[in-house]
């Protein structure tokens, strides 16, 4: 058991730092014209609305090589004639069209500014075409380091598959690449060597064959964001079920290399129960119209909007290792359930600004626990999201600097998760944790939000302020602490290390009888009716303690 409990620990650390050390949630404290012009609402940005991509691509995996264009529609918010798009070298942007005239682009690193020249009126729709073809970043250690994945499955055959968190979509296709504006639908269209298959976002709307090569043709009908957009190339065998879910029928559609057919269709049975947890939990799936797919590729995984991607080996555990040193971590394949729970914090909910990336990572990594609950009971989840505490960090906030695409700690995952389990005891009602988890759900349905809009529900849900218990999780990297001494029947207690006003209550059990306690930054006095003989805070609340 101590053997075990050093690994997982050792396991988790090194998972977090590896996180941070790829660059996916680096420490950053010096920022460049770049970083503003990718991380913020620019100008360029601001006065039109997305409202459809076709992405139309061939994808040569002998040369490593993209090709083809981004047709973009949008509406004019406001009267401009400076447009910002964003394409990361060593890609190049060959030519815009607008109405058969081609446009003047000035570049400026990975963001370019397209000058129309047509009037731009209020409302009206218009679109432009971004022809764009190179050889893309190649991802070294995806999904940390992001970008494209060109490798070879046991046969000699292509394997390729994208992924860019953080580093942004603009790595491999051309695209208004900021979180805050969504497309409303998206057509993606991949044309790969014939012997291969192409599995992208949404629904297989076509097939064509042009000579030795096909074009794949995925038609997303929700609003995604642009990480989320994927393409995924290789052998391909599909197997799928319909599950029964609360809105109605569901496509469940798997993707997965043909030697690995047997042992994917073992292992993915644990998708419908993922669905019938999350469901419980977060409310309906939000995209029944896109289905839901798993499809294997040669990275870990990530959580691509109704394609998550899946390389955790067909195991249990996170690779086969147990985050939370408990032995819960065994009962569910990590990656499954883990990236399907972003389609609803991540892809459903999504961050405007990606210094608010902790409501999709505390909200995922929270929902491992979810599941076990669901299926071996409230116990279980507790002991299994205190165990994930080992690799808490408290680094630097959760939260990262703003209009500058950078994200804040790695803590955002089982911190994260902690916050929410305490914030569940604060509640004190199982039910109505879960009706918020839902309503959350419910009311930014295909929304992006800031932190300041999830703090205003929670605190107004629960009709608890939580100001001060999202500045310490969110904004402080201090755990607070209970200090506190015993004499007789008498206990005293304080907070410290906390943020100006913290008063978070806590349960505690004095003389093995329950109560709660309700301390400050100044001191209490309890008085009990007899000597105190023994005094345990509940370790459901992510806390230190301190007796002096």
């Amino acid at each position: 058991m101590i053997y075990r409990l050093c690994l997982a620990t050792l396991i988790l650390i090194l998972s977090m730092h590896s996180i941070q050390a790829q660059g996916l949630l680096s420490e950053k404290n010096n920022f460049t014209k770049q970083d503003t012009l990718r991380g913020s609402i620019t100008p360029e940005r601001e006065w039109w609305d997305l409202t459809y991509y076709h992405l139309d691509i061939k994808v040569n995996p002998d040369e490593k090589f993209i090709s083809g264009k981004n047709t973009i529609h949008y509406k004019v918010l406001k009267q401009d004639s400076v447009m910002q798009i964003d394409l990361q070298p060593p890609l190049q942007m060959t030519k815009v069209i607008q109405n058969g005239k081609e446009l003047k682009i000035t570049h400026d690193g990975n963001a370019h500014f397209i000058n129309l020249k047509d009037n731009q009126n209020l409302n009206d729709i218009h679109e432009i075409e971004v022809f764009y073809e190179g050889h893309p970043r190649e991802a070294v250690n995806a999904p940390w380091d992001g970008g494209i994945s060109w490798k070879k499955d046991i046969n000699g055959k292509h394997f390729v598959a994208s992924s860019c968190q953080g580093l942004g979509a603009s790595v491999w296709w051309p695209c208004k690449d900021h979180m805050y504006d969504e497309v409303d639908s998206m057509l993606i269209s991949v044309n790969v060597p014939r012997k291969l298959i192409n599995v992208s976002n949404g629904r297989l709307r076509s097939v064509e064959q042009f000579g030795d090569t096909k074009t794949y043709s995925w038609f997303v009908s929700n609003p995604i964001n642009n990480y989320g957009v994927n393409i995924n190339i290789g052998d391909y065998v599909n197997f799928s079920e319909v599950y029964d879910g609360m809105g109605g029928n569901l496509d469940m559609d798997y993707y997965v290399l043909k030697d690995n057919l047997e042992k994917a269709k073992k292992q993915f049975k644990q998708a419908p129960k993922m669905m019938k947890a999350f469901e419980h939990w977060f409310g309906q799936y939000p995209f029944y119209a896109d289905s839901f797919k798993l499809v294997e590729v040669p990275y870990l995984g990530m959580e691509h909007q109704s394609s998550v991607t899946y390389g955790n080996k067909f195991k249990n555990g996170y690779l086969g290792s147990d985050l939370s040193g408990t032995g819960w971590g065994l009962k569910f394949d990590f990656i499954i359930i883990h990236e399907a729970g972003h389609e609803w914090f991540a892809n459903n909910i999504t961050n405007k600004d990606i210094a608010d990336m902790w409501i999709h990572e505390s909200f995922t990594a929270y929902s491992e626990s979810l599941f076990l609950d669901y299926y071996y009971g409230k116990e279980a989840a507790a002991a299994y999201i205190i165990g994930t505490r080992q690799g808490i960090l408290n680094d630097r906030p959760i939260i990262g600097r703003y209009n500058v695409n950078n994200e804040g700690s790695s803590d955002m995952y089982y911190k994260g998760a902690n916050m929410l389990h305490t914030l569940r005891q604060l509640i004190e009602d199982d039910e109505k944790w879960r009706q918020i988890l839902r309503g959350l759900n419910r009311t930014f349905y295909h929304q992006t939000v800031t932190t300041q809009q999830i703090e205003d529900y929670i605190s107004t849900q629960t009709g608890i302020d939580l100001t001060e218990f999202f500045n310490q999780y969110l904004r402080d990297i201090r755990i607070p602490t209970l200090e506190y001494s015993i004499e007789g029947k008498t206990l005293k207690y304080r907070w410290v290390n906390i943020v100006d006003k913290f008063d978070m209550p806590i349960q505690v059990k004095i003389n093995n009888k329950e109560q709660w306690l309700f301390p400050k930054a100044e001191q209490h006095v309890l008085t009990t009716e007899s000597a105190i003989l023994s005094f345990e805070v509940d370790n459901d609340f992510y806390i230190a303690t301190k007796k002096l």
